[in-house]
């Protein structure tokens, strides 16, 4: 097998294809990129800039380059010696659209008759033989159907109509009527619908790849791939959502030849993949949380805590209980037809009616830890979670209690449904309730609420980072490892600059105050996430801002919401926005804190990057993040940038030009490309991992690390951490490092002799450095 030692995440999409895929790759082969990962390349939604609402995967996109994008692609990574690493989306298919889609097209035109129907999770019991499209804005919109060269019309939708099912001059209505799909209120969405989403998304309709002929044909293109020998491996998007996700990549392991693969799998602290499941890792976010923590002021926590409960009115905020909150808030909201769905499978005899089954499955679900099970595995996760609801609802003991033997069998029998679907379930109520919710309400430390992470975790000491490093070199040495994807809801150097505010609390305090004082918002902790995110992204445009304030506040659903907008306190939002632009008074507030946050969030990117680049696992760069990136969450963090400027200034620095500032962009750029290229020219330089302790006052300010072995010195990485503290306290005096033979500096190009070594003298151009041994 194939495997990488970095990869380089490329958006392709309609405004930058597969082509220009390839013709980047000289740029990224002078980088120190190995491999290429691109995003989702089956044809998708007409005019998706991600690809992931794939509506025919048959065939490789024609927007994004088509199948002679991806010779062209393939070839220019193989003539730069690079392999190719290509995210597919198993789970589900676009449906928006539903001419674009011919699986959907035939299930709604045929029904329970079409061959596309098994593919299709659909209940057509409950839908009484019909499935259920939730796209009028009332259900008397009806009313407003039209039909038009043989189809059905509601205003720019399309359906198809049925064999034999209207003629010339019937009434529309009577017509819709007799078809295999409802026209519903998109309201009824959230409890009526009968077909099986990706989360809540009613245009994304999830298949059942569990089925061989259903894996058989979504495959058929990705397989010719590497038949072809055009890709050397797969990134599986949202492999909880299936069935059987162990039998899954068991398949496509066998029918890719063996071949790379990396699943997009969120591990809660403590959790580790299942020993089943055939893959080498995950995408990464684990380690995302590991590297973030590490430079986060600990002394910081108990100042930000008490402002975040006094912006909460003098209660602290109880994480447990807000996620059982917000998981509660999406079973019995956007995700309730799910949970009705689910128990409906209860047997008729057990004697719990369908409501009663709702309610105790879905406490179930708001009490698990995990994002699901993969039973037999997982088992007493299951069994802690039901434990745990009965502790907060003694009422639902019985219920519970019926319900555990049911849902502890998830075999691939018909008898199992409620076991299998309740696994494919919890990890949609995981993402809603606690990414897309919770993480916009708990805002002491924007850094700490990023996908992946444990908020409640505020900062990992050196000690404990190189424990868990040591762990990840033992068990998942090809697992790979980032610090911004399409999906974080904050840019690594945006969570970067945020950090700094653990060293700044009281600062942070009094700056705070007085923007609310100027730009007044009624939710405290909205404003605290808000003006933590300004801050960590500025300067950037009044567009951007207004729209990243509107999503987080309807996200949180404290304030105002998606479904019911509060019309006041948006307009009273968008105003303290305005503000950062159209107030002087703010505008100051927000520059002064910006210019003392800025220098050591820098300190704090370049150190991230250089751990990143370094520690054990493979390394991914998200596109344009070698250069400053301070984004949003998406689709901020998926703006185009300048490649041009990346290859001049890679070319200035191999040229000798040199950052005159670690403040310089530039200074990314050398970290970025030293280290990889390090990574991928000298590989027995990185083949075991040893903390490595300073001595001094200062000795707490430092990690570093040697990828060597207790034989054989390897790189060793050097990155200052809590950089605010470390210059209050006079910087590095007398601190040093024992070098145990002469090194180099890969970034500056000073040499050092064994022994001791002021850490001043090795740091004293940038914050990092990149050592290597001489001989």
């Amino acid at each position: 097998m194939r495997t990488p030692v970095s990869t380089y995440r490329l958006q392709v999409r309609p405004g930058f294809t597969l082509q220009d895929a390839a013709d980047t790759v000289p740029y990224l082969k002078s980088l120190g990129v190995d491999w290429i990962y691109l995003s989702p390349i089956l044809t998708a939604e007409k005019g998706s800039d991600h690809g992931y609402d794939v509506t025919d995967p048959s065939a490789i996109d024609p927007d994004r380059g088509g199948p002679k994008g991806l010779v062209a692609a393939s070839q220019a990574a193989r003539e730069a010696g690079m392999g190719v690493l290509v995210d597919i989306v198993p789970n589900h298919v676009g449906v928006a659209t539903p001419a674009q889609n011919p699986w959907w097209w035939s299930l709604l035109k045929e029904g329970q008759q079409s061959r596309y129907a098994p593919a299709f999770d659909v209940d057509w019991d409950f839908g009484g033989g019909r499935i259920r499209i939730p796209v009028l804005g009332s259900d008397s919109d009806v009313d407003a159907l039209e039909i038009k060269d043989g189809e059905l019309r509601y205003y720019d939708h399309r359906f198809p109509l049925a064999e034999g099912s209207h003629t010339e001059g019937d009434d529309p209505r009577a017509v819709h009527d007799r078809q295999h799909y409802e026209l519903i209120g998109w309201r009824r969405a959230d409890n009526e619908l009968n077909y099986r989403r990706f989360f809540a998304v009613n245009s994304l309709a999830g298949i059942r790849v569990e089925l061989p002929e259903v894996f058989d044909e979504a495959h058929a293109e990705v397989i010719r791939w590497f038949r072809e020998g055009l890709v050397d491996g797969l990134r599986i998007d949202h492999p909880d959502g299936l069935a059987d996700p162990e039998g899954y990549l068991h398949r496509l392991r066998e029918v890719t030849g063996g071949s790379y693969l990396l699943i997009e799998k969120i591990l809660e602290p403590g959790e580790v993949l299942p020993d089943s499941f055939d893959c080498d890792g995950t995408t990464g976010y684990d380690a995302l949380a590991d590297v973030d923590r590490l430079f986060v002021d600990p002394a910081g926590q108990e100042a930000l805590d008490a402002l975040d409960a006094e912006l909460r009115g003098g209660r602290p905020a109880d994480y447990e209980e807000m996620i059982r909150g917000t998981k509660r808030r999406i079973t019995d909201g956007i995700l309730h037809s799910e949970m009705l769905r689910l128990a409906r499978l209860v047997p008729p005899g057990a004697g719990l009616p369908v409501d009663a089954a709702a309610d105790a499955l879905s406490e179930i679900i708001a009490a698990f830890p995990v994002y699901r099970s993969y039973l037999p595995e997982g088992a007493d996760v299951l069994t802690e979670a039901c434990a745990l609801a009965v502790r907060r609802r003694p009422e639902l003991a019985d219920a519970v209690a019926l319900l555990l033997p049911l849902l502890l069998d998830a075999g691939p029998e018909e008898s199992a449904e409620l076991g299998r679907r309740f696994q494919q379930t919890s990890g949609m109520v995981m993402a809603k309730g606690v990414e897309d919710t919770a993480f916009f309400r708990y805002t002491r430390l924007g850094t700490l609420t990023e996908v992946g992470a444990d908020p409640t975790e505020f900062s990992v000491a050196p000690e404990e980072f190189h424990h868990r490093m040591v762990r990840r070199q033992a068990e998942l040495p090809l697992s790979m490892t980032t610090l911004s994807t399409h999906d974080t809801k904050r840019s690594e150097d945006t969570r970067a600059r945020i950090s700094v505010l653990a060293e700044l609390s009281g600062e942070w305090k009094a700056v705070l105050a007085r923007l609310q004082e100027l730009a007044p918002l009624p939710d405290g902790p909205l404003a605290n996430l808000l003006w933590q995110s300004i801050a960590g992204v500025w300067p950037a445009d009044r567009e951007r801002l207004q729209y990243y304030a509107m999503k987080a506040a309807r996200e949180a659903g404290n304030s105002t919401d998606w479904l019911d907008p509060d019309e006041a306190f948006e307009k009273q939002l968008s105003a303290a926005v305005d503000a950062v632009f159209d107030h002087p008074r703010v505008r100051a507030e927000l520059d002064s804190l910006v210019e003392l946050l800025a220098p050591c969030g820098a300190v704090n990117s370049l150190g991230a990057k250089l751990v990143q680049l370094t520690m054990p696992g493979v390394p991914d760069v998200y596109q344009g993040t070698e250069f400053w990136d301070r984004s949003l969450t998406d689709p901020d963090n998926r703006r185009p940038f300048d490649y041009g400027a990346r290859r001049a200034a890679l070319a200035a620095l191999d040229a000798g030009e040199r950052p005159a500032s670690y403040t310089d962009e530039t200074a990314k750029l050398l970290v970025t490309s030293r280290a990889l290229r390090l990574r991928r020219d000298r590989p027995e330089l990185f083949t075991g991992y040893r903390p490595v302790a300073a001595t001094g006052p200062a000795a707490g300010h430092l990690v570093c690390f040697d990828r060597g072995t207790a034989a054989d010195a390897g790189a060793l990485t050097l990155a200052t951490r809590l950089p605010r503290g470390l210059e209050q306290q006079g910087g590095w005096r007398d601190t040093a490092v024992d070098l145990a033979v002469d090194m180099a500096d890969e970034l500056t190009g000073n040499t050092f002799r064994a022994g001791p070594v002021p850490l001043a003298e090795i740091l004293r151009d940038y914050p990092v450095a990149l050592l290597v041994p001489t001989s």
